[in-house]
């Protein structure tokens, strides 16, 4: 090879390295953009020169899947920090909390028992029970609130991965095309592949399968595929089969059959975060709080029914509550469906019915074909036969009497129990006269018997059968509180790990802006080199050309 070809093939080389570096610096700021290198080798057939190798983007898969997981749960983490961070607000109020209300309430009673005829002493009961009964509800509607906020967000989530899935499946068809075209990586294509892939990592826990080393296939953790090669898969936002209340994820497969997932089937990211944030703590709460308000009312209601008012009749109800729920599974092969109630409050302490069993929690009843099966949904356990009881065609269990109607139900059938969801929303007083209050257990004015009895209930362990409601309420409002703590702290360790994997992840694949500037000047003064090369030998030609003139 001449010194003139030698020269060229120099030039090309630093053009191409110059073009690598200007491309890097004009990209400094792209996201997903990975530093691109210009190899070099030495010529064909040891003639002499220098060619251009490749273009190679300086990319670790390794590192990449290692910083793709950690996105993955440190957005699950903010995201169920950011919801029941909320939560914990709101319970923790001085002001605005629960405890205050309900001691409010009895210190009522207590001023009814010292003046039981006085009917300013009256007043103050129908006025903080009015007040105590919208501040549980209210609480509940902040609630509900959440859980149809977690619905738009899952819908939110599942539209912008469906989105992803699709741009990935196009994207492997186009890389795979590119390759075919030219037989060169389109490192541009496969930046933005790779930052696809790490932008859904932030919405869900994905698996990540490299086919033959070039085609990008993602699935579930279950092994369900969202990406096969240039096929996408679908997820859907539909209303649980046993809860139109509740929305969940469904999969479309490819025979266009639709699947609901098991809840913790998606995992990590915004979508499993919030997820799992409704069914560790927002369905907890909101349980808990149901359970408080029909405890206080139930067991009011039924002591308020032992007194005396001033117009001699038994005393009614004081708290009216919202109602439990059952849902019939959509797949249930009869028509049978479940009417639940409240049980009663008795001394001693009955049957499964009774309200002192009252546990906050869901519960899921499946009929094998002579038996109910229970399990309680907070914790997966199977009730014990004795804790569950069937007469008359009513089924009681945990503090409630369940009505079958149009049954029995066919073997398999499914029911979603809610008894505690929405009661607290359904809290109202009931009496707006002050004559109706039940002070006395006699009919004579200055009987304080009854109101000192319901005074005393502060101070009975009504909730569940194992704590007084100030009690009750501590527990929930520490539970919420370390719950948040945990959550915060796994937050912050996490992020600090994806910190760092992302600093690993850009010491190979980020643009140095100093390092891009000194190969700037590196291949500049390369470029002149060779071009010096050239016009050495163009010298040389003109030399030779003039000594044979």
């Amino acid at each position: 090879m001449s010194l003139f070809s030698i020269g060229v093939s120099g030039l090309n080389a630093a053009q191409n390295a110059l073009a690598t570096t200007g491309n890097n610096i004009t990209n400094v700021y792209t996201p997903g953009y990975n530093r691109e290198l210009t190899l070099l080798s030495e010529g064909r057939g040891g003639s002499g020169g220098v060619q251009v190798q490749d273009i190679q983007r300086q990319f670790n898969q390794y590192v990449a899947g290692q910083l793709n997981a950690a996105t993955s749960k440190s957005s699950a983490l903010n995201t169920y920090q950011g919801q029941i961070s909320q939560i914990d607000s709101l319970l923790a109020d001085r002001e605005a909390g629960l405890a205050p209300l309900i001691q409010n309430f009895f210190s009522s009673l207590e001023d009814l028992a010292g003046a039981p005829s006085d009917p300013a002493a009256r007043q103050g009961v129908i006025g903080t029970a009015d007040t105590l009964s919208a501040q549980f509800r209210s609480f509940d509607g902040y609630l509900e609130d959440l859980q149809g906020g977690v619905n738009g967000l899952i819908r939110d989530e599942i539209t912008q991965i469906n989105n992803a899935t699709e741009e990935l499946a196009y994207l492997n068809r186009e890389i795979a095309l590119a390759r075919a075209r030219s037989g060169e990586a389109p490192n541009s294509l496969l930046n933005q592949r790779d930052h696809l892939v790490h932008e859904m990592s932030e919405r869900l826990d994905l698996r990540l399968n490299i086919q033959d080393g070039k085609s990008y296939n993602v699935s579930l953790p279950n092994g369900q595929p969202l990406v096969a090669g240039t096929q996408a898969f679908t997820l859907e936002a539909v209303a649980a089969p046993d809860d139109p209340e509740r929305t969940v994820v469904g999969y479309r497969d490819a025979a266009g059959n639709r699947v609901i997932l098991e809840e913790d089937v998606i995992q990590g990211g915004t979508l499993g975060g919030i997820m799992t944030f409704r069914a560790e703590s927002l369905d907890r709460v909101q349980n808990q709080l149901g359970q408080m308000a029909v405890s206080l009312a139930e067991a009011f209601n039924v002591q308020h029914g032992k007194g005396i008012d001033l117009n001699g009749d038994a005393g009614g109800d004081m708290f009216g509550l919202g109602q439990p729920q059952a849902y019939r599974h959509d797949n249930n092969a009869s028509a049978a469906y479940l009417e639940p109630a409240f049980g009663t409050y008795s001394d001693p302490v009955g049957g499964p019915g009774d309200l002192t069993n009252l546990a906050a929690t869901g519960y899921d009843v499946v009929y094998d074909g002579a038996d109910y099966v229970v399990t309680r949904q907070d914790t997966g356990e199977t009730l014990d036969a004795a804790d569950v009881d069937l007469a008359g065609g009513v089924l009681s269990f945990g503090g409630l009497e369940i009505t079958i109607q149009n049954g029995p139900p066919a073997a398999g059938d499914r029911f979603n129990v809610q008894p505690l969801k929405g009661a607290a929303g359904g809290m109202d007083n009931l009496i707006g006269d002050t004559s109706k209050i039940a002070a006395g257990e006699e009919d004579f004015s200055g009987d304080n018997r009854n109101a000192l009895a319901l005074q005393g209930l502060q101070d009975k362990q009504v909730v569940g059968g194992g704590a007084t409601l100030n009690q009750a309420y501590g527990a929930l409002v520490s539970d919420v509180g370390n719950r948040t703590n945990i959550v915060k702290v796994n937050a912050e360790a996490q992020q600090g790990l994806t910190d760092q994997l992302s600093a690993v992840q850009q010491s190979e694949s980020g643009v140095n802006l100093d390092e891009e500037a000194a190969n700037l000047m590196r291949y500049q003064q390369y470029y002149m080199a060779n071009a010096k090369v050239i016009e050495t030998g163009t010298t040389i030609i003109d030399t030779l050309l003039n000594l044979r003139n």
